[in-house]
């Protein structure tokens, strides 16, 4: 027996920001979309184009707060880049760095709804 990745989730207050926010910050597109036939919540797969994770974003129409609980928001993602200087330069253009460990050469970034990023040089 095996097991492979699929996809990670973070739940989303507004759908619309969080798509907008991954497309710029990482170039992730939507591959999929489920609606509920109540309407009660929408899931949306956002893809890189290169491998099969999807990071799935929940919109969840009965949700009544304006944010998630994130806890000391220690679980995250992390995304490689060839390009780590170019990859800063935008998302410090962007405002979404939330964090930098110069010594270790990574940095993080948080999304609308307060979910970090962790962003690392591609290594050989």
């Amino acid at each position: 027996m095996t097991f492979q990745f699929a996809h990670n989730n973070f739940n989303v207050v507004d759908l619309e920001s969080s798509l907008a926010f991954y497309k710029e910050a990482l170039g992730l597109d939507e591959v999929k979309r489920k609606i509920a036939p109540d309407g009660s919540f929408v899931l949306v797969f956002l893809g890189d184009g290169t491998t099969v994770h999807k990071l799935e974003l929940t919109w969840l129409r009965d949700w009544k707060k304006d944010a998630y609980n994130l806890g000391d928001n220690e679980f995250h993602l992390a995304f490689t880049t060839s390009d780590m200087q170019a990859a800063h330069q935008k998302h410090q253009e962007m405002g979404c760095i939330c964090y930098e460990n110069e010594k270790m050469g990574i940095y993080f970034i948080s999304d609308p709804d307060g979910y970090w990023i962790e962003i690392v040089p591609q290594r050989d």
